[in-house]
């Protein structure tokens, strides 16, 4: 009937867009069970439907009735997620592993015995052959800086990447010493050096591992990068100044290795000290 009042009409919840057959007491929202289409309409439309459907009844139609028929909206249900929904969060949650990161070690890994086999083709002096395994060697290194980084800065961190860096960081440079060594490019005492202090210190952080970590510092880095340099110009067939020049950068590499490896075995002491100190003295104030 027109011109009557709001109040009349079912009171202030119809004079504020309420249902038209009055209904006492309803709020904005819908009804467990009503259809979607009535859901997704106009607020005037919703409500509407709500009275045709529910005509008189007193029930509060609130946003958790709505959040019922949507659970998946913002601010949903207090429901529980179905086990289909934590079987697909499962398989995210590992799907996470195959991230840019994790890919680029992995790179790295599939390098090393190609990188041996283009290293040692043609009785392993061929300057070709020896320019392709520059080439394998050098997108190792690239990716060595790159994976770590990646995987810091947009918090793509997983076990599957604590293990596997680390290793193929090791194989592929083990992989190039050894090689270089054995076709008698490279004395055998430079490899034993290197290979023995990282894996030297890789053994010390495991057995210091219950008392802290060893932080990596920057002679560590300026190590791994002269390294680099030193085993790429190798595996370039260079002579004349650039021979002469590899030699020097090899011994300053060599230098890096010995000076930081000491450095970390003393941190591994002051770490063990400290925590067998710390150790110590809480059991005492545990005991008073």
């Amino acid at each position: 009937m027109t011109g009557v009042p709001a109040s009349a009409a079912g009171g202030p919840s119809a004079a504020k867009g309420g249902p038209v057959g009055g209904v006492p007491g309803a709020a904005s929202g819908a009804v467990p069970g009503t259809p979607s289409d009535a859901v997704s309409g106009t607020a005037g439309e919703a409500r509407a439907s709500v009275a045709a459907v529910v005509p008189g009844a007193g029930v509060a139609l609130g946003p958790t009735v709505v959040s019922e028929v949507s659970p998946d909206r913002e601010g949903g249900s207090d429901t529980k997620p179905s086990p289909g929904k934590k079987i697909a969060a499962a398989a995210v949650n590992q799907a996470s592993v195959w991230n840019i990161a994790n890919l680029l070690t992995m790179l790295r890994l599939v390098l090393v015995p190609g990188f041996v086999a283009l290293m040692l083709a043609d009785g392993g002096h061929d300057p070709a052959w020896r320019s392709f395994a520059w080439a394998a060697f050098s997108v190792a290194m690239i990716t060595d800086l790159f994976d770590g980084h990646l995987a810091r800065t947009y918090n793509l961190v997983t076990d599957f990447g604590k293990i596997a860096d680390p290793i193929a960081d090791k194989a592929i440079m083990g992989a190039a010493l050894v090689c270089l060594s054995a076709l008698g490019d490279l004395p055998w005492w430079v490899t034993i050096v290197i290979l023995g202090r990282e894996l030297g210190i890789t053994l010390l952080r495991f057995l210091v591992i219950r008392y802290g970590v060893i932080p990596a510092s920057r002679g560590g880095k300026l190590k791994t990068l002269s390294q680099g340099i030193a085993v790429g110009m190798y595996i370039l067939m260079l002579t004349g100044w650039l021979a002469t020049a590899r030699f020097w950068v090899m011994a300053v590499a060599v230098v890096l290795t010995v000076a930081t490896g000491l450095d970390y075995v003393r941190q591994a002491i002051v770490l063990r000290r400290q925590g067998i100190a710390e150790r110590k003295a809480a059991l005492e104030e545990a005991e008073a």
